[in-house]
């Protein structure tokens, strides 16, 4: 073999093959430090060219800046033009977000979700896995027939669940009971104590983040009635997840809604180890700050606009 035919073949072995500088020794039977003399030659030849990507520094940067002022486990900015729509932004954040919680998954996972646009997105975005033993389950009832199916709750747990290649589990109960007392009805019977006693146990919880500034939109308004949103107006609403309001520091408000939701509490998910909240937009600023600030997710995935304005809002 040549010279330039060998620094190239070792620039394969090294960037594309992935193989360390030992195992290209190996298999060439050239010492491990002439290895290194001739990566640093096919640099200096213009055989390897190495490129920084600048337009995706400003996104690092903010990652960092989020990761360390909230102590995230993981920020992901998406750069994203402005000028898009709702929908496509959806498409964007939903795919980062599905590539990101792929990435986590481990055989005997119980994965918790949430209903909405946001998840229905990631889901529709995310490839394929095959794991042993995961379990895709509702977080919360669903929003009977409020809203369009392809956001209800057991639809983004089953689509889900055929991504991974695992079970999913359904939920046959609506997310807001009109009293109390059905409520604590809805809980005992034998299906939503087994899915209680699984939200102690997940792993990983994927959800929207829901904003009072979006209260006219038919989201809110289809999901909630008109008589939670007029009890909304009398409290210190900074945003919802899974229907549990928080105030403007992360805490959660206690109202009667509370005693009628079916779906896990804010305690317990608190407890969950991965938390991945997906939300954006100038409406979900102080919702996603406040969601932050009282450390109710660990991963937050967002666009770039929204991160700025969240990182800059007092």
């Amino acid at each position: 073999m040549d010279e330039e035919k060998l620094l190239i073949r070792i620039a394969e072995m090294y960037y594309q093959e992935d193989k360390k500088q030992s195992q290209i020794s190996k298999e060439l039977n050239i010492h491990r430090t002439t290895i290194s003399r001739l990566l640093k030659r096919s640099r200096e030849e213009g055989i390897v060219q190495i490129t920084i990507n600048y337009d995706k520094s400003g996104s690092y940067s903010l990652e960092q800046e989020l990761e360390k002022r909230f102590g995230l486990e993981k920020a992901i900015v998406v750069p994203v033009a402005s000028d898009l729509s709702v929908q496509q932004k959806e498409k964007i954040l939903g795919k980062s977000a599905g590539e990101y919680f792929l990435g986590l998954l481990l055989n005997g996972m119980k994965i918790g979700f949430s209903w909405g646009h946001a998840l229905a997105a990631m889901v529709e975005e995310m490839g394929n896995i095959e794991l042993n033993e995961v379990t895709c389950l509702p977080m919360i009832g669903g929003p009977s027939g409020k809203l369009a199916s392809a956001y209800h709750v057991n639809t983004i747990a089953y689509a889900a669940s055929k991504k991974i290649g695992c079970n999913a589990l359904m939920i046959d109960s609506p997310a807001v009971t009109e009293t109390k007392e059905l409520q604590t009805a809805l809980m005992k019977n034998s299906f939503n104590q087994e899915l209680s006693n699984l939200w102690k146990e997940l792993d990983i919880a994927v959800f929207g983040i829901g904003s009072p500034s979006m209260s006219e939109n038919d989201r809110w308004k289809g999901f909630y009635g008109e008589d939670v949103m007029k009890e909304l107006e009398t409290k210190e609403v900074a945003g919802d997840i899974l229907s549990r309001f928080f105030d403007y520091s992360g805490n959660t408000i206690d109202s009667n809604l509370n005693d009628r939701i079916i779906g896990i509490s804010m305690k317990q998910l608190k407890k969950v180890p991965q938390r991945i909240g997906i939300a954006e937009s100038d409406e979900k600023v102080g919702s996603i700050q406040a969601a932050l600030k009282g450390q109710l997710l660990t991963t937050l995935v967002t666009t770039e606009e929204t991160a700025v304005k969240v990182l800059k809002m007092e």
